[in-house]
């Protein structure tokens, strides 16, 4: 259908216009920072009711296939959702939970265990988390040390996971062992026997649970996947959860580097905003020029990795977007602090929540020195195949 002006409109761009805007409906009217105050370092986390709406608006359902209940979209949909919240630090787990474990079970070759848990997850009713990592700093999804031996026609397993995002409120664990026939990912559901979860605080109020496995029972039924599935399964959920990472990231600094210029434009020192002091006015260019250089290189990532590349080249990119949102990031949320004077240092002031969450959100999934050492390396294999 024409537009007025005699251009074409871009279905495309106008349903991520219109998604875009549902989320900051979402963010202006179903939360706010004084939620976010709430429940920093609440075992809760996050509210319930919140992750709810999420899913009527169809947010959980986005990476999953529409056979499965989803909507059968795109990374750069999920970025745009993952984005717009982290402008507001919703604490809910949209990676965690919607991303990163969502990818790992419609990757795997469960095709009964998708049927049934998929809808759910879509629905809300069910909030998974990823249990991959061991020890810090591995970006190595197959480092794994737990164990899950044969036992009376399923899985008994022993072992510890670190680090797992959206534990808090987990109900039920998709675990990476290693089986005598090779890597293997299991539903665990939180209240299984053998299955203790410890909670670690993080600096932005949030948490990384540790999963402490003690001959826990996994029926054959609960394999999402196993062997080079699994192993496939794995690094596609860490790629995927990298670059919407680094969508939330873009979002953080955002919202703080508008923080910083109304600030500058509304304190006044000597009779004068101090925005119109040069040196300042250098300081925000340079933070905008950061903000820039981070949006073009998501964009481009979220626009490759929706072609879905090989594997290497897929992971050349996730790594490539992480360093680069990572980074930038960091920088804009800490020289936020700096323009903000005195009021940026108390914790009644909302600029440090910013870079508490910029600050987790970096470090998660590899920060930037460890994703520039693994594009190093991912290129060089590209370059030779």
């Amino acid at each position: 259908m024409a537009a007025a002006s005699g251009t074409h409109t871009n279905p495309g761009v106008e349903h991520r216009a219109l998604l875009a805007e549902s989320v900051a409906h979402f963010v202006a009217r179903a939360t706010d920072i004084a939620r976010v105050r709430r429940l920093r370092g609440s075992p809760a986390e996050h509210d319930r009711a919140a992750w709810t709406k999420m899913a009527g608006l169809g947010w959980l359902g986005i990476l999953v296939p529409e056979r499965y209940g989803g909507l059968g979209l795109g990374l750069t949909e999920m970025a745009i959702v993952a984005g717009g919240l982290a402008r507001g630090l919703v604490p809910e787990p949209l990676n965690a939970a919607g991303v990163l474990a969502t990818t790992a079970l419609v990757a795997g070759d469960n095709e009964a265990l998708k049927r049934e848990q998929l809808p759910r997850m879509v629905a809300g009713t069910v909030l998974p988390a990823l249990a991959w990592q061991e020890r810090a700093a591995t970006l190595d999804a197959g480092a794994i040390a737990c164990r899950a031996g044969p036992f009376e026609g399923g899985f008994r397993l022993n072992g510890a996971k670190r680090f797992v995002a959206g534990a808090a409120q987990a109900d039920a664990f998709l675990v990476s062992a290693n089986t005598p026939s090779g890597v293997a990912i299991f539903w665990l559901p939180r209240g299984a026997a053998g299955v203790e979860l410890a909670l670690e605080p993080l600096a932005d109020g949030r948490s990384f649970g540790t999963l402490t496995l003690r001959d826990a029972l996994a029926p054959a039924a609960q394999v999402v996947a196993s062997g080079a599935a699994a192993a496939e399964a794995l690094a596609l959920a860490l790629d995927r959860a990298a670059a919407i990472a680094s969508a939330e990231l873009h979002g953080v600094m955002s919202r703080a580097l508008e923080m910083s210029l109304e600030y500058l434009r509304t304190r006044v020192q000597f009779a004068r905003p101090i925005g119109s002091f040069q040196a300042l006015q250098h300081r925000a260019v340079d933070l905008h020029i950061q903000k820039e250089l981070a949006s073009a290189v998501l964009e481009d990532a979220l626009a490759a990795l929706d072609r879905e590349p090989a594997p290497a080249a897929r992971a050349a990119l996730a790594s490539r977007v992480k360093s680069r949102c990572s980074d930038a990031a960091l920088r804009i949320t800490r020289e936020t602090i700096q323009l903000h004077g005195a009021i940026g240092f108390t914790d009644e002031y909302d600029a440090g929540l910013y870079l508490k969450r910029a600050l987790v959100l970096a470090a998660w999934l590899g920060g930037g020195a460890a994703h520039r050492r693994r594009y190093a390396a991912l290129e060089g294999v590209n370059r030779e195949s």
